[in-house]
């Protein structure tokens, strides 16, 4: 079932009229095939439908002519940042010369770097950002804690190691992709939230809605009111910050 649900097309007249169903004034694209040609194809999609405000495309990181490859997509005003699907790789991967190299290119061209990882990659992730402290990176999906078993250790101490470095922002994204895709519920994920407020706090913390993936536990609406659920009790200012604001300031839209 997982996979007729991504095996289907999800395009922008859909992403639109969901947007608009819920009050949601702009989007972030991130990439999910680690090919120059999406990343391309992202960015057409931007510069076609006025919802979506910005791309997180790939550009191969380690690749010796790095420079010359975001000197070519620095033309598309519509590209923020860059990911590598670093979940996939070796717990080492941030810490290859190579990767690096190109992470350190990434300032030159005003770009982010979304960080997608899990909980066994983040002692390198910790180690990545502080050897970059002028360089904006942002954590997906809370590097996807293992939220189904109701572990939280040593994730938590992690993340907050994580969130005392002032260029690492989270994404509040992915949670129920991580539960028990049939019976997760609230409940269950207040644990990971308290855990990223404690680490980020409301400057730092954006919504995100990991759509369409998240369609693999629930809806787009569903995941966005888990979080407008969460930030009920804080102030209008923080709830504006954390659901568009921060994502304004830190992508640059």
């Amino acid at each position: 079932m997982d996979n007729v649900i991504l095996q289907q097309d999800y395009l922008g007249p859909e992403l639109t009229r969901l947007a608009d169903q819920n009050g949601v004034v702009g989007t972030v694209l991130v990439q999910v095939d680690q090919t120059e040609d999406e990343t391309r194809w992202l960015l057409e999609q931007a510069a076609s439908f006025p919802i979506i405000k910005g791309v997180v495309g790939w550009v191969d990181l380690q690749a010796e002519n790095i420079h010359e490859r975001l000197s070519h997509f620095s033309s598309y005003p519509e590209l923020k940042g860059c990911r590598h699907i670093v979940q996939s790789e070796s717990a080492d991967f941030l810490q290859r010369p190579a990767f690096q190299r190109g992470i350190a290119e990434l300032k030159k061209f005003g770009l982010t770097y979304d960080v997608l990882i899990y909980p066994q990659h983040l002692k390198g992730a910790i180690a990545l950002v502080r050897a970059f402290p002028d360089q904006s990176f942002i954590v997906d999906h809370l590097a996807k804690p293992y939220i189904r078993q109701g572990v939280m250790e040593p994730w938590k101490t992690q993340m907050e190691e994580l969130g005392s470095c002032a260029n690492v922002f989270c994404k509040l994204s992915g949670m129920i992709t991580e539960a028990d895709h049939q019976n997760w519920s609230y409940a269950q994920l207040i644990p990971y939230l308290d855990t990223a407020m404690e680490a980020f706090g409301t400057e730092r913390l954006m919504f995100g809605s990991d759509w369409p993936v998240c369609r693999l536990a629930g809806e787009y609406q569903q995941v966005l009111e888990i979080v407008q659920q969460y930030l009920s009790e804080l102030s209008i200012t923080q709830q504006r910050q954390i659901l568009h604001d921060n994502a304004v300031k830190f992508y640059n839209l």
